[in-house]
């Protein structure tokens, strides 16, 4: 009998739930568990082979008759802002951002509160305490950080407007989860944060930024399909498209 390295990776399968993208279908996982010393160069595999990371587990989708959800890279120093992305930055001249280590603060909790408030408040993560916060931003084997974004003075006396968990790799930024205050939607803050990741990945020399994944069909999921040139997973590999 052979036996497996102890800390080779276990693979499990969840139980069919309702799919959160389209309606009427269901939705199974595969996922491992990303711990002890070999996590950060499993997840750099996983990731680029399509996984995305919650905490300690890596998943990705392994539904039996749908191949709906496709991961999505972009290609950053390809990448040229459009007119309408120079509006973005344009509007959000006012906002810095920085890199912070992974630790909570009860001040991103009050945004993220807010953001679960009015955008998902029919969704699974609306329970969530401070303390669930806590762990969804330090439970991390991996190099994990935080990139807040803030109003400078006199536009908002450096009001905290909303924040990205990212995973750093060895080819890229993976957005992990990022939210933002509700009351500053109208200035496009998610399509901002996409924005400053490219910008960041190309000034730290990492190739990608991983979105996670496009659903064709799901509007929630449709802004991904923006940021061009953009790699997507496919059965034969990682496939460029340009338009």
């Amino acid at each position: 009998m052979t036996e497996q390295p102890r800390d080779a990776p276990q693979f499990y399968l969840t139980a069919p739930s309702a799919c959160p993208y389209l309606p009427g279908r269901f939705e199974r996982k595969v996922f491992t568990h990303l711990v002890g010393k070999r996590a950060r160069e499993l997840n750099d595999l996983l990731t680029q082979g399509g996984f995305r990371r919650s905490q300690t587990i890596g998943y990705r989708p392994a539904c039996e008759s749908c191949r709906a959800c496709i991961s999505v890279r972009v290609l950053a120093d390809a990448f040229k802002p459009g007119r309408s992305f120079r509006k973005v930055k344009a509007h959000n001249a006012d906002i810095r951002s920085v890199m912070r280590q992974n630790r909570p603060t009860a001040e991103q909790y009050s945004v993220f509160r807010a953001y679960l408030d009015d955008r998902h408040a029919d969704g699974g993560m609306v329970d969530m305490t401070v303390l669930d916060y806590a762990m969804m931003v330090e439970d991390s084997h991996v190099e994990t950080m935080l990139i807040e974004y803030r109003l400078t003075p006199p536009g908002g006396g450096d009001a905290l407007v909303a924040v990205a968990l990212t995973d750093v790799l060895s080819d890229g930024l993976s957005m992990v989860y990022s939210f933002y205050e509700p009351e500053f939607e109208q200035r496009s803050l998610g399509t901002l944060m996409i924005l400053d990741h490219i910008a960041r990945a190309r000034e730290m020399g990492l190739p990608y930024v991983y979105l996670g994944y496009w659903v064709e069909g799901s509007r929630k999921m449709a802004y991904k399909a923006r940021f061009l040139p953009q790699e997507r997973l496919q059965p034969a590999g990682w496939e460029l498209v340009t338009g």
